[in-house]
């Protein structure tokens, strides 16, 4: 019987935790939604915008095992018949002190987007994707994403190892996906992109001097294919370390040359030649 009750005592305890943890978790998206509400305008003014569009999809883990290399693909959908195309798409992580993680700004006629990427999340957040249409319309999809820490979180690599490497790139094509997938996009190949780079946030700090890195982060990348614009990038502090980006584009067998830099200016180029 004394173990039947400690049994129970136990199991009330546990649920009275749970049942506060989510509380709190529900406490922490209605102050995420707040925040939203304020931001909104300071990026995009008062145009108009669709929450929960059907057009755009974001993945993002619920809880991230690495709140500095939290993993977001996006993918955009216009439906048959809808005369528009995809201009620009904005990563938008609400609580972070820089909010907007990157805008991408696509090339050509887009009607269909897959793309990924890797962000830095600084605390309890709402995760945002909002694309921008040919007619200036906003269609937005989000995503709760519970982590912490992730901008002053220290960089994985030695400080001088990251700087000798600094600006290494490796492309490379992806196959695309199968004809049962949801976007066409989906089914394109696609390109990917990474940077060596430590994209210090200015928020680290030095274990030896135990002052704060100053920031320095890749703040444009340009993708073309030949001379065709496949995406081009302005990105911020949530960007994560070694910058990775993956992007559908249709192929037509140019060579595909990529144009980046950081904040300080120092320039990284590298091409990519399809094989024959």
């Amino acid at each position: 019987m004394r173990y039947a009750k400690a049994i129970l005592a136990a199991s009330i305890l546990a649920a009275t935790l749970l049942a506060g943890l989510g509380a709190a978790a529900a406490g922490e998206e209605a102050a995420n939604g707040a925040t939203w509400k304020e931001l909104r305008p300071d990026v995009f003014g008062e145009r108009p915008l669709s929450d929960a569009s059907p057009m755009v999809k974001l993945d993002a883990p619920i809880r991230a095992e690495d709140a500095a290399l939290v993993p977001i693909e996006v993918s955009i959908d216009l439906p048959a018949g809808d005369a528009r195309t995809v201009k620009k798409l904005t990563l938008i992580v609400d609580e972070n002190p820089s909010p907007v993680a990157a805008t991408f700004t696509f090339g050509g006629v887009r009607r269909d987007v897959a793309l990924s990427t890797r962000l830095r999340v600084n605390s309890y957040s709402y995760v945002r994707a909002v694309a921008e249409l040919s007619d200036g319309s906003l269609q937005m999809s989000e995503r709760f994403v519970k982590a912490s820490g992730g901008c002053s979180a220290p960089a994985m690599k030695d400080a001088d190892e990251a700087m000798k490497h600094l600006g290494e790139m490796k492309m490379k094509l992806v196959e695309g996906g199968q004809s049962g997938d949801a976007t066409q996009a989906s089914r394109f190949a696609r390109v990917q992109l990474m940077i060596r780079h430590p994209n210090n946030s200015g928020m680290q700090m030095d274990p030896i001097t135990r002052g704060y890195i100053p920031a320095r982060y890749v703040d444009k990348i340009e993708l073309k294919q030949g001379d065709a614009l496949i995406v081009s990038m302005e990105g911020g502090i949530s960007l994560s370390e070694d910058p990775n980006l993956q992007v559908s584009f249709e192929p037509t067998g140019a060579p595909i040359h990529v144009d980046a830099a950081d904040t300080d200016g120092t320039p990284f180029r590298g091409d990519l030649k399809p094989a024959s």
